[in-house]
């Protein structure tokens, strides 16, 4: 769940800020410094003055209020404001006069990334034939991370071999030389040999192929000289028409849809092609909803399937206070059997333990301020039972938590919103939790906070936000990590405002986005960015009118330490949430989109939603919602060939993805 929509009531007072309220006596502010930029890691004191009509001062308390961008950095009441991560921070600043209404102003705060440390090159190029030309990007990097637009300086050593302008290094003739980039301090060098062209000979293979659409298909090419000898080492320049797919520098190709592609290879001189016939994906199936669970009183959040496959649970947020257990025996027709009251307004997030005994649950906004996580015995699945809790330093909320049963026993790996650290807590014995374990994204910072969690095999994926998936040894063994001590293995970081320029366009700068939820499957991570505006239209009140955006990020983990984006799913409309992979299938709630499962089958490179790879998409909308006629898909969990899919405002819907029909 978004941590906007976590309190609509802070969502409606942040907007409501923003209308020009007009004050007796204040006619504008004097906010300083203009210019307002500041860089990670650093801060800026905003100064508001009261002025009249005259531009007289008027004595009045001056307030700062974050209305986006929370995750980026924060303000304090001195109007100091901290810098945590590349974005914007919309500020309102409201004046409040003894006898006046509030007078309120917005400002934007622009944070940039902090001196550029490092610089990444791509392609590494290392042996080129003369006459050959390769476009290198450089890009410079801070020390956390952080992608920077500076300006770039290239040099070769020997210019006779190799020149460079702009970034496309020529070779010029046989030799050696070395190809410099600078920015700032900053530098980077390659080492690049050029060697003759004359006689070379280049074979591409496969020659020809067949695939569907979607499918990858990897080239390689073969040089040889002029005697037959093998030439290693060379880069070659990849290219394809039509243009409705993708290529990597490793030549690996993907077409989006059928047809015929010629595929090209270019090793300066010597060019030689492959063409490539794609035949449909074929991946639509239809989709039946098989049984129904409507929910009116509260906004539903999350489900889980009990171990046993017949008994299910689903949790309330915004207001909700209670924890349904739900027989499913038969599918067609389930019923609320039990229920756990509990004071919290939401809770968010719910998991049993891999034995079936146990149900943890995540508690945010009590009014007695015990948040923390709750532990319920589940030995009559129909009816649980609360044995105890867990709250030390975790009563500021625990938005997701994870139960995990490994080599070290069973623990849960919890989201703290005081800290924005991962707490580690160990119920092994489930009537005395423990805190044995912490983590946190660097020293204490502006914005920082933890979404949610995903273990598998010791690894944990963490949802970082505006920090990115990281990812820890928490017991696997390959960074000596246990749950006591969890060991970073690597950080898959991005700028997400930059991402999401049609958020940006709709409006303004400042929108909340952010790691929100990763999957490991097979080699890949899926990570779900949650993007949202930070207010909602004017005039309305219900989270189904908060147009989301965002999409899921393909994240290849097959060097667990050099993470890798090359692939992507994006709905047309509405965002991503939760989301659950299961053999060839990836199932997703998307928010204003409904429910979506797609296909993940072989390798996954490019648009996965322009290579055809949807299979069914359903809008679990009801006239009798708790917002009528509306859609709000949390997301899915998946048991015995059902999706039991979640809906913020209309509630539980089981659905059965059909197999493929063949006609003879």
């Amino acid at each position: 769940m978004s941590l906007m929509l976590r309190s609509r009531a802070l969502v409606l007072a942040s907007f409501a800020l923003t209308a020009p309220l007009g004050a007796q006596g204040v006619a504008r502010l004097r906010i300083t410094p203009a210019a307002r930029t500041v860089a990670v890691g650093d801060s800026i004191r905003l100064v508001a003055e009261a002025l009249d009509q005259a531009g007289n001062l008027v004595p009045a308390t001056i307030r700062f209020t974050v209305q986006g961008g929370r995750m980026q950095g924060s303000v304090d009441t001195l109007g100091w404001v901290r810098a945590g991560s590349p974005g914007t921070i919309p500020i309102s600043v409201t004046a409040t006069t003894p006898t006046g209404r509030p007078y309120a102003e917005r400002v934007e705060v622009r944070i940039i990334p902090g001196a550029t440390t490092r610089i990444s090159v791509a392609p590494r190029v290392t042996r080129m034939l003369a006459g050959q030309r390769i476009r290198v990007e450089a890009t410079p990097l801070t020390a956390t991370g952080d992608a920077r637009e500076d300006a770039l300086t290239w040099s070769t050593s020997n210019p006779r071999v190799a020149r460079m302008e702009d970034g496309l290094l020529s070779a010029v003739g046989p030799g050696t030389a070395t190809v410099s980039v600078r920015a700032g301090s900053a530098e980077t060098r390659m080492a690049v040999e050029v060697v003759p062209s004359a006689g070379v000979t280049v074979d591409i293979s496969p020659k020809n192929a067949s695939a569907r659409q979607g499918d990858v298909v990897r080239f390689t090419l073969a040089a040889r000289d002029a005697r037959g000898h093998a030439i290693t080492g060379l880069t070659p320049t990849w290219s394809f028409s039509p243009g409705q797919g993708n290529i990597d520098e490793e030549g690996a190709f993907v077409g989006n849809v059928p047809g015929r592609y010629v595929v090209s290879a270019g090793l300066g001189p010597s060019d030689v092609a492959s063409v490539v016939t794609l035949t449909p994906r074929d991946a639509r199936r239809q989709s039946t909803v098989v049984g129904r669970l409507p929910r009116t009183a509260f906004y539903s959040s999350e489900v889980w399937i009990h171990p046993d496959g017949k008994h299910a649970y689903l949790g309330t947020t915004m207001g909700g206070d209670r924890i349904y257990a739900i027989d499913i025996s038969n599918p067609g027709s389930p019923v609320i059997t039990d229920s756990i009251m509990a004071n919290s307004r939401s809770m968010n997030d719910l998991m049993t333990t891999a034995d079936g005994k146990w149900l943890v649950f995540t508690r945010e906004q009590a009014t007695d301020r015990k948040n923390g996580i709750v532990i319920a015995s589940v030995a009559d699945p129909a009816h649980p039972r609360v044995v105890s809790e867990f709250t030390d330093g975790v009563t500021a909320g625990v938005h997701s938590a994870f139960v995990y049963t490994g080599k070290h026993g069973t623990h849960v790996y919890l989201t703290n919103s005081g800290t924005g650290a991962l707490n580690i807590i160990d119920i092994n014995d489930p009537m005395n939790p423990k805190r044995v374990g912490e983590w946190k994204s660097r020293d204490t910072r502006a914005g920082r906070s933890l979404h949610d969690v995903d273990v598998k095999d010791g690894i944990a994926y963490v949802s970082y936000w505006s920090d990115g998936l990281v990812i820890l040894d928490v017991g696997n063994g390959m960074k000596g990590g246990s749950p006591t001590n969890p060991v970073i293995i690597s950080n898959y970081r991005y700028n997400s405002e930059s991402l999401y320029p049609g958020a940006a366009a709709d409006y303004g700068p400042g929108f909340i986005s952010g790691t929100h939820t990763a999957w490991r499957h097979r080699n890949y991570v899926f990570i779900a960015d949650e993007v949202f505006p930070p207010y909602a239209p004017t005039g309305t009140w219900d989270v189904a009118n908060i147009r989301a955006y965002g999409r899921l990020q393909v994240i290849d983990v097959s060097d667990i330490e050099k993470p890798k984006a090359v692939a992507w799913y994006e709905p047309e409309y509405g965002g991503v949430h939760n989301v659950w992979a299961e053999g060839d299938t990836l199932y997703l709630g998307a928010y204003n989109g409904g429910f979506h499962a797609f296909d993940i089958g072989g390798e996954l490179r490019g648009d996965l939603k322009a290579q055809g790879r949807t299979i069914t998409e359903l809008r679990p909308a009801d006239a009798n919602g708790v917002v009528p006629n509306k859609a709000f898909t949390w997301g899915v969990v998946v048991k015995n060939g059902l999706a039991y899919v979640n809906d913020m405002v209309t509630g539980l819907w089981i659905v059965k993805i059909e197999p493929r029909t063949v006609v003879p």
